[in-house]
């Protein structure tokens, strides 16, 4: 089977410069391709080197998170422009709308996130969305906003199960992650029962959004700190529980997703 793995950061400092390591595993259980999404002008070099390293494994991703606005120079619009046009295959994330992280300001958010929402429509690019506690906020600016015509994936989406079908409508695609094996994530298992079956993606997030320990096959720790990673080989179990989520047999997923993912991410006439 080929995996395709909607969103991680592979680039995360975490990994203590093991992406050689980490990309060879994961090849070797089937992921395909990974899109590794940057959060902040500090590390969109290092996505794209990491594309530049991992020419057709690697589809790089340059957006602000909201977490990470407080760093943006004046410049910054002009620089994710630049990133995109000279990276080849460039789509648009991580951004998005927060008001779950305390201490966090929200003033701001929608503008940052608007721009980038936009520069990802006027050039029909991919955009990968973080969304926690702004879901019906965030219905409202993109009903109100252009969007890229092949759409726009919301990764780890913990929405609800409501707003599933107005999302889609949109031209929303919803990423599943290993997180959402934890038992306690039963509200989140639900909703994914209920996306049409050609807008589902599958993610790790890596290095965050650990599994259950029973479905953490390649376990990894963080040098510095000794705390665990989620690592991006996790994907086949990721996979593998969606398809018992939905009742499909994994193989039938996986060439679904396959298509799912090419639909979103793959390449795009620039004009």
């Amino acid at each position: 089977m080929k995996l395709y793995d909607a969103h991680n950061h592979l680039q995360d400092e975490r990994f203590g410069g093991r992406q050689d390591e980490l990309m060879a595993q994961a090849s070797a259980v089937g992921v395909a391709q990974m899109v590794v999404n940057g959060s902040c002008e500090a590390d969109w070099p290092q996505v794209a080197e990491l594309a530049r390293r991992f020419p057709g494994l690697v589809v790089p991703s340059f957006g602000y998170h909201p977490w990470y606005l407080v760093e943006r120079t004046a410049r910054w619009e002009d620089e994710l422009r630049g990133w995109l046009d000279r990276t080849s295959g460039a789509v648009v994330g991580e951004i998005g709308l927060d008001r779950w992280k305390p201490g966090l300001a929200y003033e701001g958010q929608e503008a940052v996130f608007l721009a980038q929402l936009g520069i990802a429509a006027e050039r029909n690019l991919a955009a990968s969305m973080h969304c926690l506690q702004a879901w019906g906020r965030m219905l409202e600016l993109l009903r109100a906003s252009a969007r890229p015509a092949r759409g726009f994936v919301l990764h780890s989406y913990g929405g609800p199960v409501e707003m599933v079908a107005p999302l889609a409508k949109l031209g929303a695609h919803f990423s599943f992650p290993g997180y959402f094996i934890h038992e306690r994530k039963g509200r989140q298992r639900e909703t994914f029962k209920h996306v049409p079956i050609d807008r589902l993606l599958v993610e790790t997030d890596a290095p965050d959004q650990l599994l259950p320990d029973a479905a953490n096959l390649h376990p990894l720790t963080d040098l510095t700190t000794g705390k665990p990673l989620n690592h991006p080989a996790n994907l086949p179990a990721v996979l593998a529980s969606l398809a018992q989520l939905r009742g499909v047999p994994t193989e039938t997923l996986a060439v679904q997703i396959e298509a799912n993912f090419q639909g979103l991410f793959g390449s795009v006439p620039r004009g």
